[in-house]
């Protein structure tokens, strides 16, 4: 995997390359080691500061070029505001921070791991490290002819001086694959449609069992086997085939129940013959955010040998409009045996999930189910882009992502589910039918789901407004955002792998 930014640790005493990065409170307090590094500098940085009215605050970040007395091209004050109470999604910001102020061309820099107070923890120097390179992430490969400022991109050789830089490289090991999967997350979700079909989708997370991952690849005859009628339904209108991927990472005991994660992988929806309005319908090559975050999720896992058994699942298609396509009227059986009447053609992601949810909840049998799939336009009607809707039929599992979410800071916001609801998808003709009107089309569209899972300890993670064209963040200038990779590695390493 080709990165811009290299990363290595070295002791807080050695000499600074390039770009020197250090850190600041509020007061404009800097550690020990950094003063001792800047030398007569640190006047400099005080006047500076108050030239531009830097006091810093937490992300602000203050560019001194060629400071006099210190051997670096540029000095780079990032504040941390109040330097108590700071948590880890601080330090990737701050990781992001110190990568927005790389040039284009390669270059070095070095960063200074260090608060107030003394050195930073080997943790939060990680985090760091995790931020730069998440935000140095660029998809351009398309691109022949670069505009000015294009050129290249950033490309840097960066030291992070840390108090144990053994400790700190141990611990970016780990959290190093995990930015990998976030990675491979965006890269699927940024990839035109035209190259990122079902097949081509199922031979790339085929490449995971290089990591030790055994990958299980369901064509379309082997699905009908199995009584995959609402999935193959979806993608019967494409010159495309579907596929399911199960994708098994055995790192805890043989026998152990696993985890299991869905996603919906939708690689271009028209809408089929409901078909959608032409507008930015370009961004529904992004409509398999589920199955890119379950991809990644599934490298991170074995890339950093976690010590859990974890099963990734993704049903693989294409949703267009062609002489073949299913129509609204039509009715499907699925692999549950229950019987669904379309409505809308546009619906289809439920019904991908579907098959795949009944699929691992009664051939894996897992301790819980989380899908993740880029379902409805109404949870971000509801929520914007700030929250990941999440709907479960488990207050404990739902508590964990909670938690989850705000530690990653991939966070969720938790839904309704009831039978008041429920009863807006039964059907006069099915047993139920794939919408269930306007209002609330969030929770209707969960309720269906939900009666797919089969009683397993399930949650649903509508990520519409979160996995792709969400707001650029300090960690994230990508289109494509890999939501959910970090989230529920996260779950994993704090809940479920043994220690």
């Amino acid at each position: 995997m080709s990165d811009a930014i290299k990363v290595g640790f070295v002791p807080l005493s050695s000499a600074a390359r390039g770009i020197l990065v250090v850190f600041c409170d509020d007061g404009l307090k800097l550690g020990p080691a950094t003063v001792k590094a800047l030398g007569g500098a640190a006047e400099i940085v005080k006047r500076a500061a108050a030239a531009a009215a830097f006091k810093g605050k937490s992300g602000a970040a203050l560019d001194i070029l060629a400071p006099e007395g210190v051997k670096a091209t540029r000095l780079i004050v990032i504040g941390a505001g109040k330097a108590t109470g700071l948590k880890a999604n601080d330090f990737l910001k701050f990781g992001g921070v110190a990568a927005s102020k790389l040039p284009a061309g390669t270059s070095a820099m070095t960063i200074l791991a260090e608060l107030p107070g003394g050195a930073m923890t080997s943790e939060q120097a990680v985090a760091i490290a995790s931020g730069l390179r998440l935000r140095a992430y660029k998809f351009d490969r398309y691109k022949t002819k670069k505009k000015d400022g294009e050129e290249g991109g950033a490309r840097a050789d960066v030291s992070l001086a840390v108090g144990d830089a053994g400790a700190a490289k141990k611990a970016f090991a780990a959290a190093g694959h995990v930015v990998d999967g976030v990675i491979i997350a965006r890269d699927f979700v940024n990839e035109p449609p035209n190259v990122l079909f079902p097949e081509e989708f199922a031979r790339r997370a085929g490449q995971l069992r290089k990591l030790g991952v055994k990958v299980e690849v369901l064509d379309v005859k082997a699905m009908q086997k199995l009584g995959m009628g609402a999935l193959l339904g979806v993608g019967q209108g494409s010159a495309r085939p579907s596929r399911t991927v199960i994708m098994r990472w055995d790192g805890a005991k043989k026998g152990e129940a696993p985890v299991a994660f869905v996603g919906k992988g939708v690689c271009f929806d028209t809408g089929g013959i409901s078909i959608k309005p032409a507008g930015s319908m370009e961004d529904m090559k992004g409509d398999m955010g589920g199955a890119a975050c379950v991809v990644g999720l599934m490298h991170a896992l074995a890339a950093r040998k976690a010590k859990v058994n974890a099963v990734g699942a993704i049903g693989l298609v294409e949703n267009m409009p062609d002489g073949n396509a299913q129509r609204p009227g039509d009715i499907v059986t699925s692999m549950s045996g229950q019987t669904i009447e379309i409505i809308n053609t546009d619906a289809e992601g439920r019904l991908v999930l579907a098959d795949v949810l009944w699929y691992v909840a009664k051939k894996v049998k897992p301790k819980f189910m989380v899908d993740l799939a880029t379902l409805t336009g109404a949870i971000m009607v509801a929520l914007g882009t700030e929250h990941a809707g999440m709907f479960s039929n488990n207050d404990e599992l739902a508590d964990r992502l909670l938690t989850a979410g705000i530690e990653s800071g991939e966070k969720v916001w938790r839904m309704p589910l009831g039978p008041e609801y429920d009863k807006l998808i039964d059907s006069q003709f099915a047993d139920m039918k794939n919408t269930g009107g306007r209002h609330g089309g969030s929770i209707t569209a969960a309720q269906f789901l939900q009666r797919f899972v089969d009683g397993v300890p399930w949650a649903h993670l509508d990520i519409a407004g979160t996995a792709m064209g969400a707001p650029k963040t300090d960690i994230n200038q990508s289109w494509g955002s890999g939501y959910g990779v970090r989230l529920l590695d996260r779950l994993v390493a704090d809940h479920y792998e043994r220690k």
